[in-house]
């Protein structure tokens, strides 16, 4: 059954629209399969197939699958966009044997096998359609190369990044990372929408202290495509100060601002929504400070059931769209200068659904039936009715034939089946049959006569209900089906059994804490049943121990704490039924005073306990400690396998036994930890060491792979890995090994090892294929059998080399090898080639050899040669190669690479020989690949003004150097080198230059004098030395003047002699003598008076007597020149 839209399907109300196909004369409808048996036909039935929306990794082999039921076994076709699908003719489709499940391998373009696929499973009886399978190859598309200019933008103003991340399918995941690739902080200011895009609701100065990186992940294949850095510049209008390091106008504070929307635009838009699916709305809005917003539906309150809110109230998100949410979604965003509305209208379609889905009709010769299709959505749906897979004309219906077969009746289910029921319960006594015609079906006590009416009643599926049971219906039950054709009958025993009674119920009990406690719970029922009786406390299994004994009609516990109080259930259970009844128990205190209720973690758990021992499974009981005012939410079990390692488990809390799977032939020891509100108890003592006993393994050895051994090729080694200890399942493992020689009619061959994971078989032919399978197998038995894999025998030297040699679609860097091959197909082409030397005759290169394989298949080969060395000249043969040698090599030819770019510029350096000029110097290309014909540099200040340029300049190709003069030692710039040839211009070397005082290695000279020349620099410096200057020369000036004077005087003269004459014979300069005068003579260190005119200080200005017994030398102590002084200044 299909269902299609048609151009009419514009209206908006739900329709429901029944269509029927009758086949008329009687009803008999069975809504069931033909049962399956070899004998009996049916038409095919789909019961697998792949989603309709089918997205696969082109990395992987992809599966289509399409399974169906039929007899005879249906034949399976498939259809792409419509067109037959040839399997057989294309080499990377293939079809699973006995199914219609397509396998596709991607040795080429994936691309080439998208499309709509549909599955047709068809026998004699009729054709099945599978659903249209839309597959797609998963692409991680990468963002197109371009250079993102900065972004420049006003504080306070909004701004949206748009990440524009490349299309699947899938749909990728959106992020944006800083330029250390950390998340940038989203907020109510700064949010991501679903599309990728940023959204600032106003900027502030700080966004631009990083680069903005937007990063695209596709789920399917785990694969991240980054996007351009994006820079932004923020400017103010009024207050601003230059942060040099960021290029930054830093604004004090933003004008207010109303609100407006940014997405949606404007005050209304509409959204559609598919019922069933999820719902995204968004609302983005700009404003200082930043906007609130709320959501309200139909201008009232919204109800958040099924809808959830998230980034900061932005985006409303709805999981499963339902009618009721169709309407008005109004988003309102408010700040302290008002606040703005937008109403988002939400209108509800569907794709088709179901209704009343068709099911399957199984009807006899001479039966009718009707098969009901019912569907809805919105638009409105045309319902098409197709047989085998063509479209039933109403025209033409009556031309349909329709094929009736004929069956034994059959009974259907288990045969001699035992019920067992308790009395007054109503029995139901299965017998579903099939049959063409339809059988006649009656039900018989003892093989005598009909049940019908009173009490018993026979259903359409042949059931036998039997209302209120009494004993007296014990007793065999005969079920017969018979039509024209045969007959067929089946015994079923039914057994009744008395009720379970509890005569003695528990009752509500009131006891002193530290007396005892009593619960009577007396039962009564049928003998030939196994009963338990369980006692529960507050719906928990209770543990019994020293101080609760349970005996046959009773529970009694002893000394009786607080803890104990609760609920008390009696659970007895049969394999029939089961019967409760419950009493509550209050403990009263001896005390009056209020106890303070302290809350723990739980006690231990203790006394585990291991029971009911298998091969694969164990019980564990224990007891649960204290729970210690605060319910047990859960249990973990650790279980430490062979010392060495841990496996957790998680429980209900409820729970004190649980039964755990276990691998066969281990060593087992468990711990139990119980959980509380509070937090987990500490574990509890190890349990007993288990081991389980042993099975045959389950498990299948691995890489199973089979080639030649040594140096002969006679043999064949066949290998797989060795299974771990814990997949043994017990002792003595080994491995049995079979083979045969593939596309014949040999037996298959075996043998079993015990110590090795490879065996050899000699004596085969040179490199013959095999069919290979290996198995595990223990002391207990033989485990699963491996699929089977393909090996090769030996291989031998090839003998001939490939012919006619020949390069063609010669580019700079690849090339197209082409050869003729050799006769068997198996074979690898390896090519040898290498660089004989290069078309620049003063260029040296290396004639390493380099290999590249090549599949040897196809009449004529060819492959692509890339990684070649522009304007050069290389060599080339070519061998063919298997597995362990390779055959002679062909004739040797030469080619020449044309020209092309050349690589990065090396040794490029930025050196400061002066303050103001940057120097640049650097050594030619590695490879030239080509003539050169110069260099082009490009530089751009990166701390100045937005309104800088790159500056390009050409550079002779016999010239490595260039030099810059700059503003001053703060300007940085950014450099880019790339050589040329006639072809193209080449990578480029980028690099900044440094920071003046972090400009490399420098001498402490260099760096004194620098900043000396720094502050001689400075205006103040300056002024100070201009008024030391100042100072200094009045000094001399009044000196001159105070000398002028002093001139007038004879002292004077007599100053000048003592200065000029030499000492006379036998006299000292130091020596006092008796014509010396003092001034301590005169005055006794007082102070003496002068004449008016100074006349004694003319004649005594030479060196006291004092200073004569202090200096050594007094000859020497002359007055201080003028011109000394002015020297100094």
């Amino acid at each position: 059954v299909t269902i299609r839209y048609t151009a009419e399907m514009r209206a908006l109300k739900c329709w429901r629209i029944p269509a029927i196909l009758t086949i008329l004369q009687q009803t008999w409808i069975l809504a069931m399969d033909i049962p399956p048996d070899g004998e009996e036909l049916q038409p095919p039935m789909i019961f697998k197939e792949s989603p309709q929306d089918y997205i696969v990794d082109p990395v992987d082999p992809i599966i289509v699958e399409c399974e169906a039921t039929g007899n005879p076994p249906p034949v399976f076709t498939w259809t792409r966009n419509g067109v037959y699908l040839n399997v057989a003719r294309d080499p990377q489709v293939s079809m699973r044997w006995r199914s219609g499940t397509l396998e596709i391998f991607f040795w080429g373009r994936p691309n080439d096998y998208e499309g709509v696929y549909q599955c047709t499973a068809t026998n004699e009886f009729g054709s099945a359609l599978s659903s249209y399978i839309n597959l797609r190859v998963s692409k991680a598309r990468t963002w197109l190369k371009e250079y993102l200019e900065p972004v420049s933008v006003v504080v306070g103003l909004p701004l949206i990044l748009p990440c524009n991340p490349p299309v699947g399918p899938p749909k990728p995941g959106t992020y944006w990372l800083n330029s250390t690739m950390a998340p940038i902080r989203q907020d109510r200011r700064v949010s991501k929408a679903e599309n990728g895009d940023l959204y600032f609701s106003s900027i502030v100065a700080e966004d631009a202290l990083t680069n903005y990186v937007c990063v695209a992940r596709f789920p399917f294949t785990n694969t991240i495509q980054q996007k351009p850095p994006l820079i932004l510049f923020v400017k103010c209008q009024v207050l601003c100060q230059i942060c040099v390091l960021f290029y930054v106008y830093v604004a004090r504070m933003a004008a207010h601002t109303a609100p407006k929307f940014l997405k949606p635009k404007g005050t209304a838009s509409t959204t559609i929504a598919m019922l069933g699916e999820e719902l995204i709305v968004e609302c983005f809005a700009a404003g200082v400070p930043t906007p609130f917003i709320k959501w309200t539906k139909d201008w009232e309150e919204m109800s958040m059931t099924g809808k959830k809110l998230e980034n900061f109230n932005k985006t409303l998100r709805i999981k499963n769209v339902s009618m009721d949410d169709g309407g008005d979604y109004i988003c309102t965003a408010s700040n302290r200068m008002g606040s703005l509305d937008h109403v988002i209208t939400v209108r509800v379609k569907s794709v088709p659904f179901w209704v009343e889905k068709p099911e399957s009709l199984v009807l006899s010769r001479d039966d009718s039936g009707s098969i009901v299709c019912r569907a809805d959505g919105i638009p409105r749906p045309q319902i098409q009715w197709l047989v085998n897979g063509e479209p039933i004309i109403q025209a033409d219906s009556t031309a349909i034939s329709w094929q009736t077969l004929s069956w034994l009746p059959r009974l259907l289910g288990p045969r001699d089946e035992l019920i067992k029921t308790t009395e007054g319960n109503h029995t139901h006594l299965d017998c579903p049959y099939f049959g063409s015609p339809k059988p006649d079906l009656r039900w018989s006590k003892g093989g005598l006569g009909t049940l019908e009416g009173s009490r018993h009643r026979i259903l359409p599926n042949g059931t036998l209900e039997i209302r209120n049971t009494k004993l007296q219906d014990q007793g065999s039950y005969v079920c017969v089906a018979s039509n024209v054709i045969g007959r067929d009958e089946k015994e079923v025993q039914l057994e009744v059994k008395e009720p379970i009674k509890i005569v003695r119920a528990p009752h509500n009990t009131v006891v002193i804490r530290g007396s005892l406690a009593r619960f009577d719970c007396k039962i009564k029922f049928d003998s030939t049943l196994d009963v338990t009786v369980t006692w529960l406390k507050d719906k928990k299994f209770l543990i019994l121990g020293r101080r609760m004994t349970k005996d046959e009609d009773s529970l009694s516990i002893a000394d009786v704490y607080r803890r104990d109080e609760g609920v008390y259930t009696c659970r007895v259970k049969s394999e029939l039924e089961e019967v409760t009844a419950s009493a509550k128990l209050t403990v009263m205190g001896t005390s009056t005073y209020t106890i303070s209720i302290h809350v723990y973690r739980p006690d231990p758990p203790s006394d585990l306990e291991i029971s009911d021992p298998s091969e694969r499974s164990v019980r564990l009981t224990w007891v649960p400690g204290l729970s210690n005012h605060s319910p047990i939410k859960g249990t973990h079990i650790y279980i430490n396998i062979d010392a060495n390692k841990n496996n957790l488990s998680s429980y209900p809390g409820s729970l004190n036994s649980v039964i755990l799977q276990l691998t066969p032939f281990v060593e087992y020891r468990f711990r139990v930890i119980a959980v509380n509100g509070i937090g987990p108890s500490k574990p509890s003592w190890p349990s007993e060491y288990y081991q389980t006993g042993g099975a045959v393994p389950d498990a299948i050895p691995r890489n199973i792979q089979g080639m030649g051994s040594g140096v002969f090729r006679n043999n064949m080694e066949i290998s797989w890995e060795p299974l771990e200890y814990r997949e043994w399942n017990g002792p003595k493992l080994g491995y049995m090994v079979w083979w045969r020689r593939r596309d014949s009619r040999e037996e298959w061959k075996n043998y079993t090892t015990y110590w090795w994971c490879s065996y050899i078989i000699y004596d085969t032919d040179t490199f013959t294929p095999y069919e290979i399978k290996v198995q595990a197998v223990n002391f207990f038995g033989y485990g699963p059998e491996s699929t089977i894999v393909l090996g090769y025998s030996g291989e031998d030297r090839p003998v001939a080399a490939p012919s006619d040699l020949s390069v063609s679609d010669i580019e700079s860097s690849t090339l197209t090898v082409h050869w003729e091959p050799v006769s068997r197909l198996w074979l690898v082409s390896q090519v040898y080639y290498w660089r004989e030397n290069s078309r620049l005759p003063w260029h040296t290169v290396s004639r390493r050899i380099k290999t590249k394989s090549f599949k040897a298949n196809g009449p004529r080969l060819s492959g692509t040669l890339t990684g070649l060395v522009p304007y050069s000249n290389y060599r080339m043969y070519i061998v063919v190669a298997n597995n362990r040698y390779e055959g002679p090599p062909s004739n040797t030819i030469e080619f020449q690479t044309p020209e092309g770019v050349p690589s990065i510029p090396r040794s490029f350096r930025i050196m400061h020989r002066h303050y103001d000029t940057i120097y640049l110097d650097w050594e030619e290309p590695a490879e030239p690949n080509g003539i050169l014909t110069g260099y082009i540099l490009k530089y751009q200040t990166l701390n100045v003004t937005l309104g800088d340029r790159i500056q390009v300049e050409y550079v002779p190709p016999n010239i490595t150097y260039f030099s810059l003069r700059r503003f001053d030692r703060y300007t940085r710039y950014k450099f880019s080198l790339a050589a040329q040839t006639e072809v193209g211009v080449g990578e480029a070397f980028t690099e900044e230059s440094p920071h003046f005082t972090t400009e490399g290695k420098v001498s402490s000279f260099t760096f004194i004098w620098s900043l000396f020349l720094d502050i001689v620099t400075q205006g103040w410096f300056i002024g100070l030395m201009c008024a030391v200057a100042l100072l200094v020369l009045i000094m001399l000036i009044v000196f001159f003047i105070k000398r002028s004077r002093g001139g007038k005087y004879p002292a004077l003269v007599s100053i000048k002699k003592l200065t000029d004459h030499k000492p006379l014979n036998g006299s000292h300069i130091g020596r006092r003598t008796n014509s010396d005068d003092s001034l301590m003579e005169y005055g006794e260190g007082e102070e003496i008076e002068f004449n008016e005119d100074g006349s004694f200080i003319g004649e005594y200005t030479g060196v006291s007597k004092r200073n004569m017994d202090r200096s050594p030398y007094h000859d020497s102590s002359e007055p201080t020149s003028p011109v000394a002084i002015y020297s100094f200044a």
